[in-house]
C-alpha cells in the first residue's frame, strides 16, 4: 500500500458512506481508502438479504418449465425417464400453485411418493430438484419418529431441519421441500388391531396428516420434545412440498396378487402377469396396494403422485460412473489432476466395478464404496509417485477384482532430431 493510499490519522475519522464521525458510532471499520460504520454494514447486509429473498419469489415467467426441470435432472441422474417426467410436472404444478394462491385461488397440494430399491436415485432426484430451484431442502428419516409423548422424535422435528436449512428464515422455509425417507417403515405391523399402541408406525402416520396436508405447526426452535413454557416457531406447511421415499420391500407380491385376482379366466393374461419383472409390477402400484402394505388411507389420500423407480443394470451403473456432472470417476480424476497425474480406467475396469455393485445389490451407492476400496492404496502412494516423475495411472479389471497394482507411466523421452 502506498503512503498516499493510507487514511490520514490526523484528520477526523468518519464513515465514507453516511459521514458519521467515529465518536457517535459503536464501531468503525477501516479500509484501503476510507471507513465504514457498523450502521452502514447492517444497512447493506439488509439490502443484500432482501435481494436474495426476491430471487426466491417465483413468477410464471421465471419458473422453469417441466422440460427444463427434466433436462437438469438428466445432468445428474442416469435413466429413470418416467420418474423424472412425473417429478418435473409435480414440482412445476406445486410452485404454480403457490403463485396462484397469492392471486386468491386455492389449489390442493400434490405431495409425491417415490418407490424403488436402494441406490436407484430417489434422494438424488429430490435433492437435485431443490438445488435447481434454489429453495431450502432437508432430508429426514421416518424411523426415529414416534407419536407425541413417547421416546423418540416428534414429527415437527422434520420441519425444524427445513428451518435450519433456510437459516431460520420462516418465509423461505414455507417454500421449501422436505424429503422423508423410509416411509415404508411406518407401515402397520398387522391388519388386525393390536392391544398395544403402534407409536412408531400408525401413530406417526396419524401425526403426519395435518403437516402433510397443510397447517400452521408450532416447531420447537431447538428441537426435542415440546414443553408448555417453550417458545415455538409457527410454520405454515401449505407451501412445503413433501416428497416421500421408501423401498417397500414386500409390495411386489401384494400387487401380483391383486393383478391375478383381476385377471379373468385362465388365458394368456394370467401368464403374462407371472412373466412381468418386479420393476414392471411396481409400475402398476395403486393406492389400495399401499393401504394393504400398511399405510393408512388418510395418508395415502394426501400423496396423490406415486411413481416407481426401476432397478439399475450394469450398463446404467457404468453410465453413472462416467456421465453425470458429479460422476464418481470425475471426482477421482480431479484428485489425480491435483497431483499432476492423469487417471484412466479401462472399459474392463468400469465393467468390473458395475458388476461388483450389482452383486452387492446396493445400486449406485455401491459404486462409491468399491472405488474407495480400490483407490485407498493407490492414493496413499500417489504423492510419492508424483515425486518419482509418473504422469499417468491406468487401472484395469485386475485392480478391481483382485487388487493388483495399477500401471503407472512416466512421460516418454523425446529423441533429439539429427
Amino acid at each position: 500500500m502506498s503512503q498516499k493510499d493510507k487514511p490520514n490519522p490526523d484528520t477526523e475519522v468518519q464513515c465514507s458512506f453516511c459521514g458519521r464521525p467515529k465518536q457517535i458510532v459503536k464501531r468503525m471499520i477501516s479500509g484501503r481508502q476510507g471507513y465504514i460504520c457498523d450502521s452502514c454494514v447492517k444497512l447493506f447486509a439488509g439490502i443484500v438479504d432482501n435481494e436474495e429473498r426476491a430471487e426466491l419469489t417465483f413468477s410464471l415467467s421465471s419458473l422453469p418449465t417441466p422440460a427444463e426441470f427434466s433436462a437438469n435432472l438428466d445432468s445428474y441422474v442416469i435413466g429413470q425417464k418416467r420418474p423424472k417426467k412425473v417429478l418435473s410436472v409435480a414440482v412445476y404444478n406445486h410452485y404454480k400453485r403457490l403463485i396462484t394462491r397469492r392471486k386468491g385461488m386455492e389449489i390442493e397440494k400434490s405431495n409425491i411418493l417415490l418407490i424403488g430399491p436402494t441406490g436407484v436415485g430417489k434422494t438424488l432426484l429430490a435433492q437435485t430438484m431443490a438445488r435447481y430451484l434454489n429453495v431450502p431442502f432437508s432430508i429426514s428419516d421416518a424411523t426415529p419418529l414416534t407419536e407425541a409423548g413417547y421416546v423418540g422424535e416428534d414429527v415437527e422435528n422434520i420441519l425444524l431441519r427445513l428451518i435450519q436449512a433456510a437459516n431460520y428464515d420462516v418465509e423461505r422455509t414455507q417454500q421449501g421441500i422436505i424429503y422423508l425417507d423410509e416411509i415404508d417403515k411406518l407401515g402397520r405391523r398387522a391388519d388386525s388391531p393390536s392391544i398395544t399402541r403402534d407409536v412408531s408406525g400408525e401413530g406417526v402416520q396419524q401425526a403426519l396428516l395435518k403437516i402433510v396436508e397443510g397447517t400452521v405447526a408450532n416447531v420447537p426452535p431447538k428441537g426435542g420434545r415440546k414443553h408448555p413454557d417453550q417458545q415455538y416457531v409457527p410454520v405454515d406447511t401449505r407451501g412445503i412440498l413433501f416428497i416421500f421415499g421408501g423401498m417397500f420391500d414386500g409390495l411386489v407380491p401384494i400387487i401380483r396378487y391383486r393383478l391375478r385376482k383381476t385377471a379373468i379366466g385362465f388365458g394368456a393374461k394370467r401368464n403374462r402377469i407371472e412373466d412381468l419383472t418386479d420393476d414392471e409390477i411396481l409400475a402398476r402400484v395403486e393406492p389400495d396396494d399401499l393401504i394393504h402394505y400398511g399405510l393408512i388411507p388418510e395418508l395415502v389420500g394426501r400423496i396423490p403422485v406415486v411413481v416407481s423407480l426401476t432397478s439399475l443394470d450394469e450398463k446404467a451403473l457404468i453410465r453413472i460412473l462416467t456421465e453425470p456432472r458429479n460422476a464418481v470417476l470425475n471426482q477421482y480424476q480431479h484428485y489425480f489432476d491435483m497431483e499432476g497425474i492423469k487417471l484412466r480406467l479401462t472399459d474392463a475396469a468400469l465393467k468390473a466395478v458395475a458388476h461388483k455393485a450389482t452383486e452387492r445389490g446396493s445400486g449406485a451407492r455401491g459404486l462409491r464404496s468399491i472405488m474407495e476400496q480400490t483407490m485407498l492404496d493407490i492414493m496413499f502412494d500417489l504423492p510419492d509417485r508424483k515425486k518419482q516423475g509418473y504422469t499417468e495411472c491406468t487401472i484395469g479389471a485386475e485392480t478391481i477384482t483382485s487388487g493388483k497394482p495399477p500401471k503407472f507411466k512416466k512421460p516418454t523421452a523425446k529423441r533429439n532430431a539429427r
